[in-house]
């Protein structure tokens, strides 16, 4: 057969769990925008801290997005490698 080389089904499993952390990681990323959009209202802040607000938590999104992706592929890898 191929020896070394990956299955289909572990090259299904490798996307699935892509596609996975990518969409979890972006739905993580708008509800942290979101809290701070809704603190910026709720607030009712205006001008140039309202800028700096939705900015920080436009940061803080990406951040949290960026580590839930990194998370979920390196559990992926991690148990990929001990063949689970």
């Amino acid at each position: 057969m191929d020896m070394g080389r990956e299955s289909r089904w572990e090259k299904d499993a490798m996307t699935v769990e892509i596609v996975f952390a990518l969409v979890t990681a972006a739905a993580l990323a708008a509800a942290v925008f979101a809290v701070a959009l809704a603190l910026a209202l709720a607030f009712d802040i205006s001008g140039s801290v309202r800028k700096d607000v939705l900015v920080g938590g436009a940061l803080l999104g990406a951040m949290a997005g960026t580590w839930r992706l990194v998370r979920v592929l390196r559990r992926f890898d991690a148990q990929r490698r001990t063949g689970r």
